[in-house]
């Protein structure tokens, strides 16, 4: 059982899979499906200090490595792409849906690094995120907790 949450955490707080991973690994592996819900929503919302922490410390350091500093620009621009439109025109409300949409390239990762380039404040920013990952787990959750019947 300890290896099964200690493996929802972990893919709650990768960029690979977030909780849109961990939500359904954690259901899978027989684990209380609220309690389930519970880990992964906060692992998944540790993710934002940790980025800001890497982002304004480690990354400065990094930038100085040409093959580091190219993966950062290239994933900045898809950032800033896939999220642009939606930051100018609505802001926080648009952080908080670009980050709940439950899809590969979206979430807190992306969602902390769109705070990050576009220097939008970071508590409100830690609030929309937050909001964002919510709905974003309980839909996940709903989908996998009422979809086992039909595996």
């Amino acid at each position: 059982m300890i290896k099964e949450v200690l493996f929802t955490i972990l893919w709650s707080l990768s960029p690979f899979g977030e909780a849109k991973v961990g939500i359904p690994y954690g259901l899978l592996s027989d684990l209380n499906p609220y309690f389930v819900f519970v880990i992964a929503l906060a692992a998944n919302i540790l993710v934002f200090p940790m980025m800001m922490f890497f982002l304004d410390k480690v990354n400065v350091g990094l930038l100085r490595w040409n093959w580091y500093k190219r993966a950062a620009i290239w994933v900045a621009k898809r950032a800033k792409k896939g999220s642009n439109g939606k930051l100018k025109k609505y802001g926080y409300l648009g952080l908080a849906f670009f980050v709940m949409i439950p899809l590969p390239g979206t979430g807190v990762y992306a969602g902390s690094i769109a705070t990050y380039l576009f220097k939008m404040e970071r508590k409100k920013a830690f609030s929309a995120n937050t909001i964002g990952i919510t709905i974003s787990s309980v839909i996940v959750w709903c989908v996998a907790f009422f979809g086992q019947g039909v595996l």
